[in-house]
């Protein structure tokens, strides 16, 4: 630390079971942290725009929270689970949604589902998802959102990321692109669910 200490103490809450009745206090523990960190970025996993919407309500106005979505095509071809209706009201509020390749989920998934073998990046999918769900998703987004040009990569963010529906974990984390993977940094744990 730049005070000379060795160590600095900083809340982490775990929540009983995973999903999305934890929203509000994640996003309530973003806010927070964001405040107490001067963090100007959140990334909020959102398929129907429902988590997107509630961050709104919960996070100061000067932060800038992106919104990111399944692909197109995730659930059914040519399908998009955020209705048009929903992005443009959540754009219109100043959030930026991002729509792109799953970090974790592309060609290499295309691979199992023809050869039924998996690829490097659905290992190390599986592998992160021993800290949870969300965890996994929260790291995917910033991977995500780097690589979009949307998030620095010397700059911290919050990712908040769930388990199916809502939102049950946030990090502090300092982005990079997947092609360098391995540069991401996790910086602190805001919340996880510790039964899943």
């Amino acid at each position: 630390m730049a005070d000379g200490t060795l160590y600095y103490d900083s809340q982490c809450r775990y929540f009983h079971k995973p999903g999305g009745k934890n929203t509000r206090i994640v996003l309530e523990a973003v806010s927070k942290r964001a405040k107490e960190l001067s963090i100007r970025k959140v990334l909020i996993a959102t398929c129907s725009g429902r988590t997107a919407f509630e961050a709104l309500k919960i996070l100061d106005r000067d932060v800038k929270i992106i919104a990111v979505t399944h692909v197109t095509g995730y659930e059914k071809p040519d399908s998009q689970e955020l209705s048009e209706q929903d992005r443009t009201d959540l754009e219109s509020q100043g959030v930026t949604v991002l729509t792109c390749q799953h970090a974790f989920g592309g060609v290499g998934r295309a691979v199992r589902n023809k050869f039924s073998t998996y690829q490097v990046d659905e290992i190390m999918a599986y592998t992160l998802r021993i800290f949870g769900q969300g965890v996994k998703v929260a790291i995917e987004l910033a991977l995500m959102a780097a690589d979009a040009g949307l998030v620095r990569t010397d700059e911290d963010i919050i990712a908040v990321g769930g388990t199916a529906r809502g939102a049950d974990s946030a990090m502090v984390i300092k982005p990079a692109n997947s092609f360098h993977f391995f540069d991401l940094k996790i910086r602190e744990v805001i919340c996880k669910p510790a039964m899943f």
